[in-house]
C-alpha cells in the first residue's frame, strides 16, 4: 500500500500545483507542503523545483513519480484479483475520469449519480478539458479513462464507441438568421462564433465543412470561445451563427431562446468514445464503469 505522503506526492506531481492538490485531497496547502518536505527529507533530495508561482519535478521526483505509478498499477491488479476470490473484499477505490466539455456537462452527470449510489466504496473525480487535452491527460496517467470525440486518434490508446451526437447550427431568437434557410455557399458571409482549437466540437465541424470544400479559414469568424457554456451564452446575446452539440442546448431549443438554422446539405454527426491506455483494457473498475454507462444510455436512447 502507498503511504499517505506518497499519495499526496502523486497528486502534487499530477497537477504540478500544491493548491490544486490540496483542493483535490481536501487538505490545506500548508499540510501538503509539510508532507512533501517530510518526503524530501526521507529521500535526502528535492522532489520539486520552485519557479515563482509554478513547480516542476526534479530528476529524483520524476523517478519517484514513475515508480509510484507502477506501484499503483500493481495495487489495482492485486485488488482486482482479491475481489475475484472474495466478493466481500471492497477496498476504497478511486476512479479518475476525463471528459470533453459536452460530455462532462451534459452526458455523464446523471450516470455518475446513479453509479455512486451502487458503489459506496468508490470515489470519483472528473477532469473537464477539451478532447485533445483529455487524451494527453490519459497518456500522462492523470486519469484512468477518458470520454471524447474520436476524430484525432492516438495509436497508444484504444477507442470504444459509446454514444452518437449531433452538432447543429443555431442562432438566438433575436437574430435575423432565424428566418433564413442557408446554403453552403452562404456560410463564408455569415458571422460565426466557434469553439477553441483542440475542441472536439470544432474538429467535427471542420471535418464536415472540409468534405464540402469549405475551409475554416474561409469563414467570417467573429470570436472563438473556450467551452460550450461560454459559446452558448455568447450566442444568446449576439446575432451570429454557431455550431453546437444538440445535447448541450436541448433546453434552449425547447424554450425557443435558441433556434436551429437549417444549412442545406450539411449534417454533422459524431461518435463519443471511451478511451483507455493500451495494455490497461482489463482494468476492472474502469470496465465496470464503462459497462454501466453503456447500459444506462442504451435504456434512454
Amino acid at each position: 500500500m502507498l503511504s499517505l505522503q506518497h499519495e499526496i506526492f502523486m497528486e502534487v506531481a499530477r497537477s504540478l500545483s500544491f493548491t490544486k492538490a490540496g483542493q483535490s485531497l481536501f487538505l490545506s496547502q500548508s499540510a501538503i507542503s509539510k508532507h512533501i518536505k517530510s518526503l524530501e527529507y526521507h529521500y535526502k533530495t528535492g522532489l520539486f523545483e520552485r519557479h515563482g508561482n509554478t513547480i516542476s519535478l526534479t530528476l529524483a521526483g520524476n523517478i519517484l513519480y514513475r515508480k509510484l505509478l507502477e506501484a499503483t498499477q500493481l495495487k489495482e491488479e492485486l485488488h482486482e484479483q482479491l475481489r475475484q476470490v472474495n466478493e466481500n473484499f471492497l477496498p476504497m477505490t478511486k476512479l479518475a475520469i476525463g471528459a470533453s466539455t459536452t460530455i462532462s456537462l451534459y452526458v455523464i452527470p446523471p450516470v455518475l449519480s446513479a453509479y455512486l449510489r451502487l458503489k459506496s466504496n468508490l470515489r470519483i473525480s472528473v477532469l473537464n478539458r477539451n478532447s485533445n487535452n483529455v487524451q494527453k491527460a490519459l497518456i500522462e496517467h492523470e486519469i484512468d479513462v477518458g470520454i471524447v470525440e474520436g476524430l484525432h486518434r492516438i495509436n497508444t490508446l484504444t477507442y470504444t464507441p459509446f454514444l452518437q451526437d449531433k452538432v447543429v447550427a443555431v442562432c438566438s431568437k433575436n437574430s435575423p438568421l432565424r428566418y433564413r434557410k442557408l446554403t453552403l455557399e452562404d456560410l463564408p458571409s455569415i458571422p460565426l462564433a466557434l469553439r477553441e482549437n483542440g475542441s472536439g466540437t470544432l474538429a467535427v465541424v471542420e471535418n464536415e465543412l472540409n468534405a464540402h470544400g469549405i475551409k475554416i479559414a474561409d469563414l467570417r469568424i467573429l470570436i472563438r470561445l473556450g467551452g460550450t457554456e461560454a459559446l452558448k451564452n455568447f450566442v444568446l446575446a449576439d446575432h451570429c451563427l454557431a455550431f453546437m452539440p444538440q445535447r448541450a442546448i436541448s433546453k434552449e431549443l425547447t424554450t425557443g431562446e435558441l433556434v436551429e438554422v437549417e444549412v442545406e446539405k450539411l449534417t454533422i454527426e459524431r461518435t463519443f468514445f471511451f478511451i483507455q491506455r493500451k495494455g490497461t483494457e482489463n482494468h476492472t473498475s474502469v470496465n465496470e464503469f464503462i459497462r454501466f454507462t453503456q447500459r444506462y444510455y442504451a435504456k434512454m436512447e
